[in-house]
């Protein structure tokens, strides 16, 4: 058993988990916690590192055994004490001034500021339809990313050329940073080297791979194509493994589409089921009728017949089973569709056409007054209007006790005052 386990714990992994376990829960808490993704978290940036360092220590068979049998103390000074035989409370002190701050760990001397390249993913936002995700796409487009340089092999160097150490940081990789963390206290912290980009070491100009200008990397075009699959979701993702940015001594990163769905005019999905709204007259609301009904997302007609002697109210559904979106990985399975009915009423000159009277014979009577009346009767007119048009004057409504003069030195300053 470690003497310490809080590296385990902060990846969420056992003292006994595989590196491939510790890498997979790695890049999960990475991506869960990267700042980026939390722009509102102020502790987002630390917890990010705090694993970042877990992750440099526990990955890596040699300082895992260290701190497995030494603890933290054992890998910030490789069992014997910091550099110069610095205790490790007293290594962290310089490194963080002693101020309160935490930044959970060091990498131990000599590391080069621990600083791990990797290759990133490139997450992409792809604009779908719901006839798309219904009917399946197949989809090509043309990209472009970055793969390691065939002329220096990544190094970015010319020739046999290497890198000299950093003059700005001495080679560590890291520079001090001092920041003001209240009037009579300041926080020292480490931050990555602005000159080296945290390698600790940088080739000089006439060193550098002429093909990669000494970036290890050049631009390539690719065409790549994605599948969309029949049922897919909004915000689903679909991985295309190893077709992303390259970086020397890592593998390949992966290109990731995120599926955004448009908003659809007629269809609304909920899972596999699918809702639409249908206009039907007043005829056959309440006379029945027989004919296509819904235009589906494959261009389909649909036809349905109602019961005899059925009335349809207004808002009425009904399902259509087995007419909703295709099951993913099953598309010969469906969801349902649910129709909900709107009547059409007539218009002026469709009831000036006929005989009124008639028709006042066939429908139903109309409502009686209230009995027994109120004793005040008022007549009020008749005006048309939009549903918009309500409650447009409640930002107009004040309190009267929020309208008391405020005189400044007579009793100080209001609760609230307008910004």
């Amino acid at each position: 058993m470690p003497v310490e386990t809080e590296l385990y714990e902060l990846l969420g992994v056992s003292p006994d988990a595989s590196e491939d376990e510790i890498k997979k829960a790695y890049r999960k808490k990475a991506k869960e916690h990267h700042p980026d993704k939390n722009p509102n978290d102020p502790e987002a940036s630390q917890k990010f590192q705090e694993m970042a360092a877990a992750y440099e220590i526990l990955s890596d068979s040699n300082k895992r055994e260290v701190y497995d049998s030494s603890g933290m103390e054992g890998v910030a000074g490789r069992g014997g004490g910091g550099p110069g035989g610095m205790d490790a409370a007293d290594l962290f002190e310089q490194f963080f001034g002693g101020s309160g701050m935490h930044f959970g760990f060091d990498f131990g001397a000599g590391s080069r500021g621990g600083r791990r390249r990797n290759s990133s993913d490139s997450i992409i936002e792809y604009d779908v339809t719901l006839e798309d995700l219904y009917n399946g796409k197949s989809v090509k487009m043309n990209m472009e990313r970055e793969v390691v340089c065939e002329t220096c092999k990544g190094s970015g160097a010319r020739g046999s050329a290497k890198p000299k150490k950093c003059v700005k940081c001495e080679g560590k990789g890291w520079t001090f940073v001092h920041s003001q963390v209240s009037p009579s206290q300041l926080a020292t912290s480490r931050a990555m080297c602005s000159e080296c980009d945290g390698e600790g070491e940088k080739l000089r100009e006439k060193d550098r791979c002429k093909k990669c200008k000494g970036e290890g990397t050049v631009k390539e075009k690719t065409r790549q194509e994605i599948q969309i699959g029949k049922g897919m979701s909004d915000r689903q993702r679909i991985v295309l493994a190893g077709a992303g940015d390259q970086t020397p001594g890592s593998p390949p990163g992966d290109v990731i589409f995120v599926l955004k769905l448009k908003p659809h005019e007629s269809f609304e999905r909920s899972g596999n089921d699918l809702l639409t709204t249908v206009k039907i007259t007043l005829s056959e609301a309440l006379l029945g009728f027989s004919r296509i009904l819904v235009t589906h997302l494959d261009g389909r007609g649909v036809r349905v017949s109602s019961p005899p002697n059925k009335v349809l109210k207004f808002g009425e559904t009904i399902v259509l089973r087995g007419e909703g979106m295709p099951v993913y990985k099953r598309p010969e399975e469906k969801g349902d569709l649910y129709v909900v009915f709107q009547i059409e009423m007539p218009d002026e000159q469709w009831l000036q056409s006929i005989d009124q009277a008639a028709l006042e014979n066939l429908l139903p009577p109309k409502k009686v007054e209230v009995e027994p009346q109120p004793a005040v009767v008022d007549e009020a007119d008749f005006e048309e209007c939009d549903i918009a048009d309500f409650g447009e004057d409640e930002d107009d409504w004040e309190d009267e006790d929020e309208e008391e003069d405020f005189h400044p030195g007579m009793g100080g300053e209001p609760d609230c005052r307008q910004q």
